[in-house]
This record gives C-alpha cells, structure tokens and sequence, in this order.
C-alpha cells in the first residue's frame, strides 16, 4: 500500500459501474487497493450480470440496484449504507446519460424533456448523493463526480452535455463550500477521453482519442486505474486541503484544448 494514500478504514459508495472498462471500475480497484472498503451499485437487472463479478472483485460489503430515476432507489442505497456501516467517508458519483436524440443533435435543436432528463441523471443526481451523504460523513469526508473538458470548452460532437457537465461542475463548488464547514469536501475529476461504454454514445468519440494520442506524449497510456489512482489520493487524508477544484487527468491534454 502507498503510504500517502491510505484509505484503510475508510468506507466509500461508488456509484457508475457498468463493466470492465467502465471509470467507476477503475476508483473501486484502486481505492479497495489502498485500503478502503467499498459499497457499490449497478443500474437494473440487464446490468448486474456485468456489474457483479466486478463488485465480489472489489469485495463490495453492500450491492444493489440503482437507477436514480426510479423513485425509491437511491434513497435505500443510503439507507443500506446507514444500516451496514452507520457511517460514509467517500461518494464517487460516476453517471450521465442523455438520450441519443437529443445528444446527437445541436444544442439549440435539444428538446425541454431530454435536456431535463440529462441534467436529472447527470448533475441533479450527483446534488441529491451529497444531501443523503452529508449527515453519514459524521467526521467529514469527499464528494467526487466525473466530469470532461467539455463542460469548459467546445468540444466537437459533445453536444448538450457540454452544458450539462458544466452546471455539475458548479454545482461541486457550491456544494464545496456549503459542507466545508462539516469537512466534507466536493472535488470533479475531469479524465481526458477514453474509450469506455458511456463515451461510445458520443459521435466522433474515436477521432478525439486518435487526436489525443497524436498530440500528447504518452497518452496512449491512459487508463482507467490512473484516475482511479488520482481518486483514491482525492478521497484520503492526504488531501485533506483541497476542495471544490476541477482536477485534470489527461497527460496534460487540457493545457493545449483538444
């Protein structure tokens, strides 16, 4: 175990996992590596097949389903973590979705049901975790989302997420400063791309890694356990001091706004 991330007695919810290549996979291998033990969710009965060898993988305490728009099921997640552990150190909000209409179309063209939907699941979603985690975070604890490079500049083919990932990041620095006073903490890690089931949806997704791999050294080497690895340290002790900050892990390719 690295000694500057040390999550031994640590309990975190990650909520995203989809399959082997999916980011929230990622964060759960590292965090459990350092120490952390991990409760985790999968999002109806089509996905646990997929979901579940990785979560007996990451030893999971708790697992169950969690579709944040279905009424009910994200308050007993919660409500299992509170009657399991009685306590929460760490949330990992790793979801969006938008449907595909609406994401393939212009901004302009987005209709009022579709945007609404992405932001319930993509952002407000994230708003909701933070209000039923607070009162479990008794002696503090971290709040992280996933956020991407579209959400501050135009990326081609992001479409209405862009706008969406944007109102999550705010949102994380509001969220950042109302809990400060509890030590809890809202932190967005923003990866650069990388080829998981969520990016498949976006047109074009394949030419931007392409371009990333071209443009910046060593980008080809990306993985999801690197952000699972800047997640872990985001999450301990070690990082106790930094708050409501967007953290880039891309090989710097953010610097040169690809």
């Amino acid at each position: 175990m690295n000694a500057l991330v040390n999550l031994a007695g640590k309990k975190g919810l990650i909520i995203g996992m989809a399959n082997k290549d999916s980011i929230a996979y990622g964060v759960a291998r590292q965090c459990k590596a350092a120490g952390a033990e991990i409760a985790a969710t999968y999002l109806n009965a089509k996905a646990e097949p997929h979901v579940r060898p990785l979560a007996e993988e990451v030893g999971a305490e708790i697992f169950l389903p969690c579709d944040v728009l279905q009424p009910g099921q994200l308050e007993a997640v919660f409500e299992a973590v509170d009657k399991k552990w009685g306590k929460l150190d760490f949330l990992i909000h790793s979801i969006a979705f938008a449907p595909l209409q609406d994401l393939h179309g212009r901004v302009v063209d987005c209709s009022l049901d579709g945007f609404k939907m992405a932001m319930d699941v993509s952002c407000h979603s994230f708003i909701r975790m933070a209000k039923y985690s607070e009162p479990l975070m008794k002696n503090g604890g971290c709040l992280i989302n996933m956020s991407y490079y579209g959400a501050e500049k135009v990326i081609p083919n992001y479409k209405m997420m862009g706008p969406v990932k944007a109102a999550l990041e705010s949102a994380t620095r509001y969220i950042a400063l109302e809990l400060a006073e509890k030590r809890i903490r809202a932190l967005v890690v923003s990866p650069g791309p990388l080829r998981t089931r969520a990016a498949s949806g976006i047109q074009g997704f394949d030419a931007l890694v392409e371009a990333a791999e071209t443009r910046v050294p060593h980008y080809d080497e990306l993985n999801i356990d690197d952000v699972g690895s800047v997640v872990a340290f985001l999450v301990s002790d070690a990082a106790r001091s930094l708050n409501g900050h967007t953290y880039y892990v891309d090989h710097g390719l953010s610097l040169i706004g690809i």
